[in-house]
């Protein structure tokens, strides 16, 4: 569905939100807006023609009471619609409250006395990262605001702070009082005394042997980008960047002859959770949800030509709300690129011998978020053949913790000395909001077999596909399987190709599809019950955006979509969501050490009977000077 309403807020629409946010009052004399968006509207409102105003949201905290309210803005009349005070979970964090927190646990006796145990007494040495309490039970949340704690100490200003846990020391801190509630001392243990740098100085001598790479387009880039809509290669669709999920893509079409056909109304990361695995009680309460907690989005990276993105490039800025509720810009947020992308297809002729090969180019859309020790980058690849493809590359610093020597690490990787590597997850669930040809979707689970010898199987070759159409919530199986080559296509029962078969795209999951290994008591279990499946399918609301539930950040209930789908809603024939969940369980390598190479994680989106043939026919041979 091409329109503007879904397109994300400008810096202008960003000030009228705040503007009425203060004149109502809302968050008290000092107002945290934690995040500001557009309020998208409901598409079967849309569809049934009733007149459907732009409208914003806004997540605001109060500082001084730590209530959060829930705000929808008229953006049209520049008046409020509602505000709704939200109890269970509260606002994602404001960075000035973690920035804050270190300030206030240095301050504390408790503190100072734990780290004097240790030998530490020069307290500038030290670094303190605040993580939320969701996971310890024993923490009221209740009408509280709430971080607790790890801290690590840095022989110099850009030493590897990781390296050197100060084992066994948490502190937790009620951020809206500013008191450090409490010090866990769980015991002193030994520190690593390497030093582990990743920089170039501390790893020399550098290669010498890499030559010259470039990459140019004399002409320009192939694509065409118009305010927030690109269009590329008979491809379209619209960019956004939202503060808590990061790059959105709207209206995604695909044009076949004259006209240009649906293919997704909405794609976006909806939410993401990193659980550790270690058990002890300074460690087992880690864990992040970095899209409700946090905000992708506010913490993308300003990208930088020639390392994060390489080529002709075209950047765009992200402009979101600042936690004053000004309007604030993070230059070249999101890039935009061709690449070249080996072979599309090729056929050498036996009888013959001629050769006809094209080669294959794809459009990149990309960020990077940085979310303390780790990066995430998602980048969404175009191709010429009417396929989309979500690469997730995982980067940074692995989360350690300090052992005496020869103690046994069952949940860690030695990686240095008296040093392990935490056992961990990243589980990753986007929510992809499909159009196939139209609203009208319908969700088949496809498992390829071995069919039975017998008069259908004489001979024990025959393969077959079981379709396994999901006209509930919660038919299928509901996680990946390789030896059936499980899949999923969204078809659209109503249209056919040429060959009178439905036409469709193709979920195809990748090759990292971990889910949830934590069980219960744990409450993380509980808290991102989105993680126990791989797929999940939904029909469309508009209320229902984030796996996880609006506001995860301190909530204990296991909201999303356990709770949506305990109904077992009808999903056949009608506008339908597919949910995906997939992840890495990381098992530390001493190779991830001190920083760790780039790990990949994704899925393919392709088409399925939507065309009568192969639709990169027309794409064109290289020019002969590149064939020799």
């Amino acid at each position: 569905m091409r329109n503007p309403l879904f397109d994300a807020l400008t810096a202008d629409e960003i000030r009228r939100v705040a503007s009425v946010v203060r004149n109502e009052k809302i968050g008290g004399d000092r107002p945290g807006f934690s995040a500001v968006f557009t309020d998208e509207p409901d598409k079967y409102a849309l569809r049934a023609g009733e007149k459907v105003t732009r409208r914003a949201r806004a997540m605001i905290l109060d500082r001084d009471t730590a209530r959060t309210f829930d705000v929808v803005v008229d953006l049209e009349a520049d008046k409020l619609v509602s505000s709704t005070e939200i109890t269970d979970g509260s606002a994602p964090v404001l960075l000035e409250e973690f920035e804050r927190a270190p300030e206030l646990i240095k301050q504390d006796p408790r503190y100072i006395e734990a780290l004097a145990k240790r030998g530490i007494t020069d307290l500038g040495q030290v670094q303190i990262d605040p993580w939320g309490v969701g996971n310890m039970a024993d923490v009221p949340v209740d009408g509280r605001r709430m971080c607790g704690s790890v801290s690590y100490y840095r022989e110099f200003p850009d030493d590897n702070g990781y390296a050197h846990p100060i084992e066994g020391v948490i502190a937790i801190v009620d951020l809206t009082t500013g008191q450090v509630v409490d010090v866990h001392d769980f015991g002193v243990r030994p520190m690593n005394p390497d030093l582990c740098n990743y920089t170039a100085d501390a790893n020399q001598p550098m290669r010498t042997d890499i030559a010259p790479l470039e990459i140019t387009q004399p002409e320009g880039v192939g694509f065409t980008l118009d305010g927030p809509e690109l269009t590329w290669q008979k491809w379209r669709f619209r960019i956004g960047m939202h503060p808590l999920e990061g790059l959105v893509l709207h209206a995604v079409e695909y044009q076949d002859g004259d006209a240009y056909r649906s293919v997704m109304h909405r794609g976006s990361l909806s939410e993401m959770v990193v659980p550790y695995g270690d058990p002890s009680s300074e460690h087992f309460w880690r864990s992040a949800f970095d899209v409700g907690e946090f905000g992708l989005g506010k913490l993308a990276n300003p990208l930088r030509l020639g390392c994060d993105c390489l080529g002709e490039i075209v950047y765009m800025d992200a402009v979101l709300a600042g936690e004053d509720g000004e309007p604030a810009t993070i230059p070249n947020a999101i890039c935009i690129h061709e690449e070249d992308d080996g072979i599309l297809w090729k056929h050498t002729d036996w009888v013959t011998g001629k050769v006809d090969v094209r080669r294959s180019r794809r459009l990149v859309v990309s960020f990077i978020a940085t979310v303390g020790n780790y990066h995430y980058g998602f980048f969404w690849y175009f191709y010429q053949d009417a396929s989309i493809q979500m690469e997730i590359k995982l980067l940074g610093i692995v989360q350690t913790r300090a052992v005496e020597p020869g103690e046994p690490t069952p949940h860690g990787t030695p990686i240095s000395t008296n040093l392990v590597g935490t056992y961990h997850q990243h589980l990753f669930s986007f929510r992809l909001d499909m159009e196939v040809d139209g609203w009208e979707n319908t969700v088949v689970q496809n498992d390829a077999y071995a069919v039975p010898v017998g008069p259908e199987n004489p001979h024990g070759n025959a393969i077959g596909v079981r379709k396994t159409v999901i006209d509930r919530e919660n038919a299928g199986d509901w996680v990946t399987n390789t030896q059936s080559s499980r899949n999923w296509t969204v078809v659209n029962r109503g249209k056919t190709n040429a060959w009178g078969v439905p036409v469709g795209y193709k979920f195809l999951p990748g090759w990292s599809s971990a889910t949830m290994l934590a069980q219960p008591p744990s409450l993380i279990a509980q808290r991102a019950g989105f993680a126990t499946r791989n797929m999940w399918v939904t029909p469309y609301r508009a209320d229902e955006m984030r796996s996880a539930g609006e506001y995860p950040n301190q909530s204990r209930s296991g909201d999303g979509l356990p709770r949506w789908t305990a109904a077992d809603r009808p999903t056949e024939d009608t506008d339908v969501v597919m949910w995906h969940t997939l992840g890495v369980t990381h098992i530390p390598r001493a190779e991830d050490w001190p920083v760790m190479p780039v790990e990949k994680a994704g899925f393919h989106l392709l088409p399925v009977n939507f065309f009568d043939k192969n639709p990169a026919l027309d794409v064109p041979a290289s020019e002969p000077k590149h064939c020799h």
